[in-house]
């Protein structure tokens, strides 16, 4: 199976993907679709440690934000969506569409997360 994040890659629309180029609407204000390149995403499986269970527990009896999993969401999050934007950038996409989380739970401590979206090429609206 071929890996799409180490693929030959359009190095000329790299640098023109940043965070300001990704949406979870179906358009980007401003510009229009001139080619859409496909489904890309980024994946990550993570768990919870023993230490990071003992000290979440904690953090339950006096309830509120339990941070230690907060942090854990947040750092999965964040490196899903960076193999996201890789993967765009390796396919030629300026921006990417339709941006969505999921995340499903695999076994007990053992957490799929998923940034999905659709790599297009646009250029800005000639008005």
């Amino acid at each position: 199976m071929s890996d799409p994040y180490n693929s030959a890659a359009n190095r000329s629309m790299q640098s023109l993907l940043n965070d300001s180029m990704v949406t979870t609407a179906f358009e980007l204000p401003g510009h229009r679709i001139t080619r859409n390149l496909g489904l890309v995403r980024g994946i990550t499986v993570r768990s919870r440690s023993i230490v990071g269970n003992f000290l979440g527990g904690l953090q339950t009896i006096f309830g509120g934000n339990i941070t230690i999993y907060t942090e854990l969401c947040e750092q999965a999050r964040h490196e899903t969506y960076r193999d996201m934007v890789q993967h765009a950038r390796q396919l030629g996409a300026n921006a990417i569409i339709a941006v969505r989380y999921d995340a499903t739970e695999l076994m007990a401590g053992l957490t799929e997360v998923l940034c999905y979206g659709t790599a297009v090429v646009v250029e800005p609206n000639r008005d």
